[in-house]
């Protein structure tokens, strides 16, 4: 795509008439792969067979993020993927979140929601409010199939769901094309990010993530040079690249933690594992759990029933 995009920024500019014949065939190689994209996102598998599996993880994922102490600030996700997965889990959940987008019936971009805070009023009469527990910010860096460009207002870019078509998608996997990835609402998203972790304190847990994108690695470098930054890396103890790179720091600001799971075939750096044995449990999911264990263990077979009903 990068390559793609670049060779249609040189033709769309070149005066010379030769290459003009070229932009129909460039322009019918990106469509398709939109179209490829756009299609396994919105009606992969996942939507078409029943398989809840991922969509299950992620409201695990989303659970455990917001068990959070009060004295903390509310928990960022970024993320480069495109799916709607995240927004689908926290509908589902009951979860707020903002993901710089307002609105109901025309949910349009404003990056100021990502400075807005969710609260409750505790008392009418002296006006006393506190901050809402269960709230994420969510930033979809790479853009998402859900977003869709406008002709209104000062962010003239819109969140839809269902998407109409693969052509009104703004998904940029690559910042080859400048005009876009480097103006909103792309300047905005990594502005946040910069922004949130350059902070004193600040902790970085990548899942997933090889190092390939050199504007992110940038401002992750950049919080590296803060003392109290700290990154947590989920990767392969022998990935190669960046991630070597920063391995061979010997950096103990840097941890990476990956290799074999508890089980035969798993590895501890995959989402799953990181989500299962890695995030906090709910006390909730602690007594639903042994409530579960006394059902299977205590309560009678289904046989057992059917001959006590004969005799």
């Amino acid at each position: 795509m990068e390559v793609l995009f670049a060779q249609r920024f040189v033709l769309r500019h070149s005066e010379n008439a030769a290459l003009h014949p070229n932009r129909a065939v460039l322009d019918g190689i990106i469509k398709k792969v939109q179209d490829f994209l756009w299609t396994r996102v919105t009606k992969g598998r996942f939507a078409t067979d029943g398989d809840t599996t991922v969509r299950d993880l992620y409201e695990r994922f989303y659970k455990k993020l917001v068990l959070r102490d009060r004295s903390l600030p509310r928990p960022w996700v970024f993320t480069t993927n495109y799916d709607h997965f995240s927004e689908l889990a926290m509908d589902r959940l009951g979860i707020p979140y903002a993901n710089g987008f307002s609105g109901v019936v025309e949910r349009r971009f404003n990056p100021a929601s990502f400075r807005y805070a969710l609260a409750e009023q505790l008392d009418v009469a002296s006006r006393k409010w506190t901050a809402v527990d269960a709230f994420v910010y969510l930033c979809k860096l790479h853009g998402s199939v859900t977003w869709t460009e406008d002709d209104h207002g000062l962010f003239p870019i819109r969140e839809v769901w269902p998407p109409a078509s693969a052509n009104q998608m703004m998904i940029y996997p690559t910042p080859a094309k400048q005009n876009s990835s480097l103006g909103s609402p792309y300047a905005d998203l990594f502005r946040e990010f910069q922004s949130r972790i350059v902070r004193e304190q600040s902790v970085l847990i990548t899942a997933g993530y090889a190092f390939g994108d050199e504007h992110l690695n940038n401002i992750i470098y950049q919080a590296l040079t803060i003392p109290t930054f700290r990154l947590v890396i989920f990767a392969a103890p022998d990935t190669e690249g960046e991630i070597a790179k920063l391995r061979a720091l010997r950096d103990p600001r840097i941890w990476i933690i990956g290799g074999d799971g508890p089980e035969a075939g798993t590895r501890a750096h995959y989402f799953n594992m990181v989500v299962e044995h890695f995030m906090p449990q709910r006390p909730s999911d602690r007594i639903d759990d042994a409530v579960r264990k006394v059902l299977s263990d205590l309560a009678p077979k289904k046989d057992d029933e059917m001959k006590d009903a004969e005799a």
